[in-house]
C-alpha cells in the first residue's frame, strides 16, 4: 500500500467518528479513483496517488496552523481534531474522477517534439471546486456550517469566487481561512506549484 494512503486512513479513521464516515471511506477506497488521482492535471503533484498525498500535506500544514499560539490565543481558534481532519483530508475530493491519462505533443530539450503523458482534466459532475466536495461529503455525513464553510472557501482569493464572498467567509469562519492558507502552504511550499 501506498505509505500516504496508509497515513491517509489512520488519520481518518483516528480522528473522523461521525455517522457516515464509514461510508465516505469505502466510497474513497473502492467507488472512486481518489486514491490514485493526481492532485492537478500538470502543476502540484499531477502523478498518481498525488491528490492523497496532498490532503495528508493539507492537513500537517492545518495542524501546525491550529497548534501556534497566536493562532489560538489572539485569533481564538480552536477546532476539534475531527473537523480539522474533515476539513484538511476531505478539501478536495471534488478531484475524484476528474482526471484521465492521456497523451500530448511536447518539445524535449533539444526542440524536438516528443509524446508524453498527461492528466487531462474531465469533470462528469461540473458543480465547481470547493461546493462540489461540500456537495460529495454531505451526501455521506453532515457537516457542521464552519466545516462546509471552509471546505467551500479554501481556494480563497486564487479562485473565481466574488472576492466579497471570500472576505466575508474568512472573517465569519477564521478556519476557511486557515484551510485555505494550509492549502496554499502544501501547494507552492511542500509540493513545488508548477515546479513539480
Amino acid at each position: 500500500m501506498n505509505p500516504k494512503k496508509e497515513e491517509f486512513i489512520a488519520i481518518y479513521k483516528d480522528k473522523i467518528k461521525r455517522e457516515g464516515a464509514e461510508k465516505l471511506l469505502d466510497w474513497l477506497e473502492n467507488k472512486c479513483d481518489f486514491f490514485t488521482a493526481p492532485a492537478s492535471s500538470q502543476y502540484h503533484l499531477a502523478k498518481e496517488g498525488g491528490l492523497c498525498e496532498h490532503s495528508v500535506n493539507v492537513y500537517n500544514c492545518l495542524i501546525d496552523y491550529l497548534s501556534r499560539q497566536r493562532v489560538q490565543n489572539e485569533y481564538g481558534l480552536r477546532v476539534s481534531d475531527e473537523t480539522a481532519a474533515i476539513v484538511a483530508l476531505l478539501h478536495d475530493v471534488c478531484k475524484a474522477d476528474c482526471y484521465v491519462m492521456s497523451t500530448r505533443n511536447k518539445k524535449d530539450a533539444n526542440g524536438v517534439w516528443q509524446t508524453v503523458p498527461y492528466y487531462e482534466f474531465r469533470d462528469k459532475m461540473p458543480y465547481g471546486h470547493g461546493e462540489k466536495s461540500v456537495y460529495i461529503i454531505s451526501g455521506f455525513m453532515r457537516l457542521t456550517r464552519e466545516e462546509a464553510f471552509a471546505i467551500r472557501y479554501h481556494m480563497g482569493f486564487t479562485g473565481t469566487d466574488d472576492q466579497r464572498n471570500v472576505g466575508a467567509a474568512f472573517e465569519m469562519y477564521p478556519l476557511a481561512f486557515a484551510l485555505s492558507t494550509a492549502d496554499m502552504e502544501a501547494t507552492y511550499f511542500i509540493e513545488g506549484g508548477d515546479k513539480n
